[in-house]
C-alpha cells in the first residue's frame, strides 16, 4: 500500500477503504506517510469530500491513534459539549458546572482561541494558578472529585489530530466538513464520554457563516457520532452578534461567574441553559427538555452550580476566590476607553466578526497559534442589540494595556463599523435556530 496511490484516487474522486484510511492515519506516527503527503491528501479531501463511511473510518482511526479513556468506574453519565466557536462564547464555563450540579459528569477537553474566536483554555488560564495541563491520572481524579474537569488536549488523546490540525491550518483546508468532523469527534470520543452535545454556530462571527454549511456540519457530526455508538445532539445557534456582554478572557470569566450567580444577560443564559438541558436529557437525568431546564435553573438558584465551579477551580490549582470577587482576583487592564453612540436610536446590529477583530487588536486574541494574548484585554458592552441609546452614550468599554494602547483608535473604528443604530427597535428572535 502506497500513500501516493491513495492520494491519487481521492484526488480523482474515488473512495478509500477502512484499511487504507487506517494506513494513512497510522503512517503519521510511523512516519511511513510524511507530512507533505498528508498535506496533499487534505487538499484532495477538501476538493472531493468523503462519504459517510469514509468519514466514520477517519474518525475511528484518529480516535484510536492514542488513548481512549475509560471512565466506566466513575458514577454517573458522562456527557460533554463542543462549540464550533464564536465571539463572546463562554458557555462551557457556565454549562459544565450546571450540568455537574444536576448529576451529569462532564469530562471536558477544550481548545484555545485562534483569530476572532475565543478559546475556553485561554479564559480558564486567566484565573490565577488554574492548570489546564493535567495528566490522565489527575484528569480522572478531578472528574471523580468534582463531577467535571476542564483541561486541554493531552499528548495521549487523538495525537493524529494534532498533526492534521496544524497541517489543515497551514494548507488552507480547515473548511473541509469531513476533516472538521474527524477532528472534533476523535478528541471528544477519546475523553470517555457516553454522549455529546454540539453547539454549531452560524452567522457573521461564526466559522460556518452560512446556515446551510452549519447544518451540513451538524448533520455530519451527529450522523457519524451515532454510527460510532454515541448519542449526539446538535443545536444550531446564531452568532451574528457577540454572545453576552463581554469579549476577552478575564472579562468572560467574570461574566460566567455572574451567570452562575443568576445575574447573566438573557442571550447568554438562553444558550447556556438550552445546551445544559440537552446534556441532562442525553445523560438520562431528565426525561424532557422542560424538566431539564427546571433542574438547571434550580442549580443556579440554590448555588450548587457556582459551588461546582468553585470546587473544580480549586482542584485544578486556581484561586477559588474568583467565585466570590472575580474583579478582585482576575487580571485588570491598565486603560479603559469608551465607544460612544454616534446618534440616538436603537442598536440593531453589533456584527460579531468586527467585534472579534477589535478585541484581537486590543490583545485579547491570536492572529497566529504562537501569538501571546493579554488575559485582561477585551470589550465590555454596556448596551447591546435591542437597547436604546442617546447620542454620546457609552455603548462599550475597551480594556487595554500599554503594549496595545496604540491600537485603541483602530479598535474603536472597528466597533463603529460593527454597530448599526436605527430609529426602530429590532426583533428579538431566539438564538436557538435548529435542533438536529
Amino acid at each position: 500500500m502506497r500513500a501516493v496511490d491513495l492520494i491519487r484516487r481521492k484526488r480523482d474522486g474515488g473512495e478509500l477503504t477502512v484499511d487504507e484510511i487506517r494506513f494513512m492515519i497510522g503512517g503519521i506516527a510511523s512516519r511511513e506517510v510524511p507530512e507533505y503527503q498528508w498535506s496533499a491528501m487534505t487538499m484532495a479531501i477538501l476538493w472531493r469530500g468523503m462519504t459517510p463511511r469514509e468519514t466514520a473510518a477517519l474518525v475511528d482511526a484518529m480516535l484510536h491513534s492514542g488513548t481512549v479513556i475509560d471512565l466506566s468506574d466513575i458514577p454517573g453519565p458522562k456527557v460533554d459539549k463542543h462549540s464550533t466557536g464564536g465571539v463572546g462564547d463562554k458557555t462551557s464555563l457556565i454549562l459544565a458546572p450546571i450540568a455537574a450540579a444536576c448529576g451529569v459528569t462532564v469530562p471536558m477537553v477544550s481548545g484555545r482561541g485562534l483569530g476572532h474566536t475565543g478559546g475556553t483554555l485561554d479564559k480558564l488560564e486567566s484565573i490565577p494558578g488554574f492548570r489546564i495541563d493535567l495528566d490522565l491520572a489527575a484528569y480522572r481524579r478531578v472528574v471523580r472529585e468534582c463531577g467535571l474537569v476542564l483541561i486541554g488536549q493531552t499528548a495521549e488523546i487523538a495525537p493524529a489530530d494534532r498533526v492534521l490540525y496544524a497541517l489543515r491550518d497551514a494548507t488552507a483546508t480547515v473548511e473541509s466538513i469531513p476533516l472538521i468532523t474527524a477532528s472534533i469527534l476523535s478528541k471528544k470520543l477519546a475523553e470517555g464520554i457516553d454522549a455529546l452535545v454540539l453547539d454549531v454556530k452560524t452567522g457573521d462571527g461564526a466559522f460556518m457563516a452560512k446556515r446551510e454549511d452549519a447544518r451540513a456540519l451538524a448533520e455530519s457530526m451527529t450522523r457519524i457520532g451515532r454510527e460510532l455508538g454515541k448519542p449526539v445532539q446538535a443545536l444550531i445557534t446564531s452568532m451574528d452578534a457577540p454572545l453576552g456582554r463581554t469579549v476577552g478572557n478575564a472579562l468572560e470569566v467574570w461574566e460566567s461567574v455572574e451567570c452562575l450567580k443568576g445575574r447573566g444577560p438573557d442571550d447568554l443564559m438562553e444558550v447556556s441553559l438550552e445546551l445544559a438541558a440537552e446534556m441532562l436529557v442525553l445523560g438520562g437525568v431528565a426525561a424532557t427538555r422542560d424538566e431539564a431546564l427546571a433542574k438547571c435553573r434550580r442549580s443556579i438558584a440554590d448555588g450548587s452550580a457556582l459551588e461546582r465551579f468553585r470546587k473544580v477551580v480549586a482542584a485544578q490549582g486556581g484561586d477559588p476566590r474568583v467565585c466570590d470577587d472575580p474583579l478582585g482576583v482576575l487580571p485588570k487592564a491598565a486603560v479603559v476607553g469608551h465607544f460612544r453612540a454616534e446618534r440616538s436610536g436603537f442598536i440593531t446590529e453589533l456584527r460579531a466578526w468586527a467585534v472579534g477583530q477589535a478585541s484581537m487588536l486590543l490583545g485579547a486574541g491570536r492572529a497566529r497559534v504562537d501569538s501571546t494574548i493579554d488575559p485582561s484585554a477585551g470589550i465590555v458592552f454596556l448596551r447591546t442589540v435591542g437597547d436604546s441609546v442617546a447620542k454620546g452614550d457609552v455603548i462599550a468599554e475597551v480594556h487595554v494595556n500599554r503594549t496595545h494602547a496604540l491600537m485603541v483608535s483602530k479598535a474603536l473604528a472597528m466597533l463603529a463599523d460593527a454597530t448599526t443604530i436605527t430609529d426602530a427597535p429590532p426583533p428579538t428572535p431566539s438564538l436557538i435556530l435548529e435542533r438536529l
